[in-house]
């Protein structure tokens, strides 16, 4: 059976008790009986235990022709113990205590560590444990209930006031409001209504409704966070290979210090061999980098934790880095900084003729202009007619064949070979200048009409944008809408740049002209046309509520659908990152400051360490890197309203 790090740190412990009495009775001249005897066996229990898998890491680093963490833990304890049998073979002195207490206050950082990890474990299991255990399922005209795991897509899923929603899914009747705090981190209730998406594990308040399951077992929203936050903990920073670095030429360097201290104590200041080695395995084990490698993975597991709650997925330990470089954050338009569910505003020319023709044409369409022009031609109880000859035009619009004539829907770049009065500009020009976007519906080269669409900003998009300016970020907005949209929903939420009339295939290229600028780049988009900016981009950022393949190509992930997450996403990671920069100053600094010390350079003040001492002071430097990690828990992160 494998021990864990607690379990042999644990043994270690009760093991060395005995030393731990002879230590603290050793003023009072006090000698155990049979005291060499009962360090020897329990010293070698611990080393078999518990210091083995030290020196086996040792070892294999070795024998790559490198060095490790681990190698100045093997050192260390591998001379004090090997020295202490020696010495109690030929009647000297021994140091087992050395040995084993170094084993036991090393363990004693590992075994934190290994608590902070399963701990982080813990909470996603606790996530998981969250899902409803069975669901309300539509069978044969009645709903009953059936084990989670029998739900497919497109089952019908009854639920009531204060029961879970078992899967995600799409409200098909009825209206309710949802508290959303476990995959949101926002504890107002959200109102919810037919058409409206729901979260499995989710609690419904005050309503009965039923909806359409979309997405069941592995591939719903909390079993992908879990998933993701999962893969961040065991994701790592790049400033982590600086961190392999500095280990690699730091333990050859204080081995190196070690035999030095040995050969200076020994030859020129009149030690003895015993008091020499001893001020040399201080140094090793003073020296042991343990807390540089609990720097970067202790704060990237629990910022990634803290994230996730806020409602931000970090997909890996990169990003991090990435994102204390930005100066320029990127926006897609409709349903980033916008609603996403544009209404028909305005419809120029004969309603009745326009109407049909534009919903004939749209109707396979899943284009938020296509939904809002046939959500009206619905309203008005307009029957869309079968088309011919459909052809979708990228960034421009769709003709096909209309009861015998070719019927054309789209935008002004459409019209370049179809007639198009003054008249008809003007209006289109005014509804503009209103932040409306407006399409062209026309019939054998003829302009029948025009549909005006508005979509109006998110609430919290002016406070967000307003955040990230605070914050030195510039703000730019890519849309392939029209210039005068885009300039009026821009100037309403208080975007510095705009950049209208892009195609979907040229969002990437606008991100790499920005780069080539010097500039560092955050893209946030929500379709399947950011996906290639997302990619693109030097930290991508996908709003939850989007496309699988939006979501797959960013970075970090929204879970709601609003701005103010980017901030949060933002601020976040840039206090992750700080964390661990801050965890390494501190490693380095106490290693540094250690070595002179426990190398017995103030010992004709009487100030030096022994073995056992400074692996408590290596251990505590330890335990305060862990423990500043932890404080991210308590960090202020941006908090708009």
């Amino acid at each position: 059976m494998k021990l864990t790090n607690i379990q042999r740190f644990w043994i270690s412990f009760v093991l060395s008790i005995p030393m731990l009495i002879q230590m603290l009775a050793m003023p009072f001249h006090w000698m155990m009986p049979g005291y060499n005897w009962v360090a020897f066996i329990t010293t070698t229990i611990i080393m078999a235990i518990s210091a083995i898998p030290y020196w086996k890491s040792a070892i294999s680093a070795f024998k790559k022709h490198h060095a490790n963490m681990n190698t100045l833990v093997a050192v260390g304890t591998a001379v004090a113990y090997f020295y202490s049998i020696f010495a109690m073979i030929t009647g000297r002195d021994v140091y087992f205590e050395s040995a084993a207490f170094v084993v036991v206050f090393v363990l004693l950082g590992d075994a934190m560590e290994e608590k902070m990890h399963d701990n982080a474990s813990d909470a996603l299991g606790k996530l998981m444990k969250l899902q409803a255990k069975d669901a309300e399922v539509m069978k044969d005209g009645k709903f009953i209930k059936v084990p989670l795991d029998q739900v497919k897509v497109g089952d019908l899923i009854r639920v009531k006031p204060g029961e879970k929603i078992p899967v995600d899914g799409v409200i098909t009747d009825g209206k309710t409001s949802l508290d959303e705090s476990m995959v949101t981190g926002e504890s107002m209730p959200v109102n919810k209504t037919v058409g409206d998406t729901v979260v499995g594990s989710t609690i419904n308040n005050n309503g009965t409704i039923t909806f359409k399951a979309t997405k069941v077992g592995s591939d719903t929203m909390l079993a992908q966070i879990v998933d993701l936050v999962k893969k961040a903990q065991t994701s790592h920073a790049p400033i982590q290979k600086l961190t392999d670095k500095i280990s690699n030429i730091f333990v050859p360097t204080v081995l190196i210090i070690a035999i030095i201290t040995f050969i200076v104590w020994y030859t020129f200041l009149d030690a003895s061999a015993v008091e020499a080695m001893l001020f040399a395995v201080s140094v090793v084990v003073i020296a042991c980098p343990c807390a540089l490698g609990l720097a970067t993975p202790t704060a990237l597991m629990v910022g990634t934790a803290r994230s996730a709650k806020m409602g931000v997925l970090i997909k890996n330990g990169e990003v991090l880095e990435e994102v204390g470089d930005l100066d320029t954050v990127v926006f897609d338009k409709t349903g980033t900084i916008t609603v996403g569910k544009p209404q028909v505003t305005n419809i120029i020319g004969n309603q009745q003729q326009v109407l049909s023709v534009a919903a004939s044409l749209e109707e396979d369409s899943e284009h938020p202009l296509a939904i809002a022009i046939l959500k009206e031609a619905s309203t008005q109880n307009i029957t869309p007619v079968k088309v011919q000859n459909f052809k979708a035009i990228e960034g421009k619009g769709v003709t096909a064949s209309y009861n015998g004539q070719v019927a054309f829907i789209g935008n002004d770049r459409l019209l370049e070979d179809n007639n198009i009065s003054q008249e008809i500009v003007s209006q289109a020009a005014k509804l503009q200048a209103q932040a409306k976007t407006v399409v062209y519906v026309g019939l054998d080269k003829q302009i029948l009409g025009l549909i005006a669409i508005q979509d109006a900003p998110k609430p919290s998009s002016k406070a967000a944008i307003a955040a990230l300016k605070a914050r030195g970020l510039k703000t730019v907005m890519l849309t392939g809408d029209n210039e005068k949209v885009a300039q009026a929903i821009a100037k309403e939420v208080g975007i510095d740049q705009v950049i209208a009339g892009v195609l979907p295939n040229e969002k990437a290229d606008h991100i790499k002209k920005l780069q080539k600028g010097n500039h560092k780049v955050a893209f946030v988009g929500d379709g399947i046309n950011d996906a290639p900016a997302l990619s693109t981009a030097d930290v991508g950022i996908a709003m939850g509520s989007g496309t699988d393949i939006a979501i797959d190509s960013g970075e970090i992930v929204l879970v709601q659908n609003d701005l103010r997450g980017v901030v949060r996403a933002l601020d976040i990671s840039k206090k992750t990152f700080n964390r661990i920069k801050l965890n390494l100053f501190w490693a380095l600094i106490y290693n540094t400051v250690g070595i002179p010390i426990a190398a017995g350079v103030f010992a004709s003040i009487g100030f030096e360490l022994s073995p056992e001492l400074a692996a408590l002071a290596m251990a505590f430097s330890s335990v305060s890197v862990v423990t500043s990690s932890l404080l991210l828990n308590k960090t202020k992160i941006a908090g708009l309203s």
